[in-house]
């Protein structure tokens, strides 16, 4: 498996220190928030968009994905949903990021199943674009849909190759879903997994990895088992939480740590 890291952990940092970081650390990847408080967004231009994909490509160090925040369930018209889609799509295409992530996003006030339906919608519209542009839109396991079981009644409603799931460890746990059942409910569909660490259910302030409660070392020992090569991305919450250690001090003990359990794993 490779590692990498969200720019979610290190807020408005500019590029060239993100990627610095990675290298220092031994991060194969780093996964980039697309908010338009960070310095890579669907708004930048085509020059800076090239100047992006030539420094990731001079690091060395890979681009995991754009992690953008449309919400594909949430009520109202398709089109505004559709044209987040679509820049996102963009971004990532001209990045050269194979993955972009979108939340669920549905709400309480929607009937059985409502949700699902105008989810699938949408990302089955959305697909075909993302095939020209060769990404793939991954559904992340969060809010109206944090379990495997929740994310699968929209893929499986989806049935494209360019749309599949973000497995969010944090909100799988929380949804009382076992590594194993999220597993066999996402493989098919599986683009790459979110590892943290929390104290409880009720603090959720990011700790570094190992020292909380969260399923970490069942979790890779399980894709382990199953022959799952794919990517595992650190996504420590800083951004919400400021007291919380800055993460360039925890870079290092946590890609550390990601290897034990991959190595005892082996």
């Amino acid at each position: 498996m490779k590692l990498a890291f969200s720019t979610l952990g290190v807020p408005g940092l500019p590029l060239p220190d993100v990627l610095r970081l990675a290298t220092e650390h031994g991060y194969h990847g780093v996964e980039l928030r697309a908010h338009p408080e960070e310095p890579v967004h669907p708004g930048i231009g085509a020059a800076e968009r090239a100047d992006v994909a030539a420094e990731f490509k001079a690091s060395g160090v890979e681009l995991l994905g754009v992690a953008g925040y449309t919400r594909v369930a949430a009520p109202g018209d398709d089109e505004p949903v559709l044209a987040e889609l679509r820049a996102l799509i963009d971004l990532a295409g001209d990045l050269g990021a194979p993955y972009v992530r979108v939340f669920p996003g549905g709400t309480a006030e929607q009937e059985a199943g409502e949700a699902d339906a105008i989810a699938a919608r949408r990302l089955g519209t959305a697909a075909e674009y993302a095939g020209d542009a060769d990404v793939r839109i991954l559904l992340e396991t969060h809010d109206s849909h944090r379990t495997g079981a929740d994310a699968m009644r929209v893929l499986g409603l989806v049935g494209h190759r360019r749309v599949g799931a973000l497995w969010d460890l944090m909100h799988t746990w929380l949804g009382g879903e076992q590594p194993s059942e999220t597993y066999a409910a996402l493989s098919p569909y599986l683009g790459y997994v979110q590892v943290k660490d929390i104290a409880s259910a009720d603090d959720r302030a990011p700790l570094p990895l190992g020292a909380g409660v969260l399923p970490l070392a069942e979790t890779v020992e399980l894709l382990s088992r199953h022959g799952w090569d794919g990517w595992l991305c650190w996504e420590y919450e800083k951004r919400w939480y400021e007291d919380a250690v800055p993460l360039p001090d925890l870079l290092g003990a946590g890609r550390d740590h990601l290897a034990r359990l991959l190595n005892d794993s082996a």
